[in-house]
């Protein structure tokens, strides 16, 4: 349907252009939940998304430090979020950026929130993505780095293991604090991760969209020939596969380069 700006009773000219409106900006729309304290998870799908992908953010409300408690308290917020992102418009994927936080709720609990507000809406949320993206590569023996207090770390390992994941070992930078968690210089990242890796397993899992992991995943796999994976990076190809956009990403690791 063809617009065109109506007469006004003022002083203001109306413009005449006839136009028809595009159906969107974005070809493909990728709505995140992120943490209030979250500092790297926007930057890292800026990075990583082509440029006919969009993403559009609403923020959940986070209480440090990182407890399984502290972690649900997050559920009953997930429902205006999700609403906050592009009323009255639609996307294509609404996804939970946190880790610990799906395995503490619950994944069904977190769909069931995001839903209320957006019915049938695809979800993914990090850990999730990653088991996708472990039967992608065909990793069944890993080891894992992650930021958390073991209090977070143990439900983790179990979600891993009860789908089907052997966790080789489980290593941690040990922190409570999610703003610190982001602090962690990409360097240190990269160190553990090696230092962590062992002969059999098929790959390591860096877990937590608050840590810098997705900036040292190509340098890691190139170094130590097998794929590494991290939150956000699983989390930005499976949002972008869901939402139908199935360009590759070079420079971010085998995930988004081959599949």
């Amino acid at each position: 349907m063809a617009i065109v700006a109506s007469a006004t009773q003022g002083g203001t000219i109306p413009v005449r252009v006839e136009y028809e409106l595009d159906a969107h900006a974005a070809q493909f729309k990728i709505g995140l939940i992120a943490l209030a304290t979250d500092q790297t998870v926007e930057r890292d799908f800026r990075n990583v998304l082509p440029t006919e992908a969009a993403f559009f953010v609403s923020r959940v409300a986070n209480i440090n430090p990182c407890t399984v408690e502290n972690l649900r308290t997050m559920a009953p917020q997930l429902t205006s979020a999700t609403s906050l992102i592009l009323p009255g418009a639609d996307v294509d994927v609404v996804a939970y950026c946190c880790t610990s936080g799906t395995v503490a709720i619950g994944y069904d609990n977190v769909v069931e929130n995001i839903q209320a507000a957006r019915p049938g809406v695809c979800c993914t949320t990090p850990i999730t993505a990653a088991l996708a993206g472990f039967e992608k590569l065909g990793l069944k023996r890993i080891v894992v780095l992650t930021p958390y207090i073991d209090e977070v770390n143990q439900p983790i390992r179990r979600f891993l293991e009860e789908n089907g994941i052997n966790v080789l070992s489980l290593n941690s930078f040990n922190l409570e604090d999610d703003v610190i968690m982001g602090r962690i210089p990409t360097a240190a990242i990269y160190a553990a991760a090696r230092e962590i890796d062992r002969p059999d397993a098929d790959g390591i899992f860096i877990s937590c969209t608050a840590i810098r992991a997705v900036d040292v995943i190509e340098r890691l796999e190139q170094d130590l020939g097998k794929p590494v994976l991290s939150s956000n990076q699983a989390l930005a190809w499976q949002a972008l596969r869901l939402a139908g956009c199935h360009d590759p990403a070079p420079g971010f690791g085998r995930l988004l380069r081959e599949h």
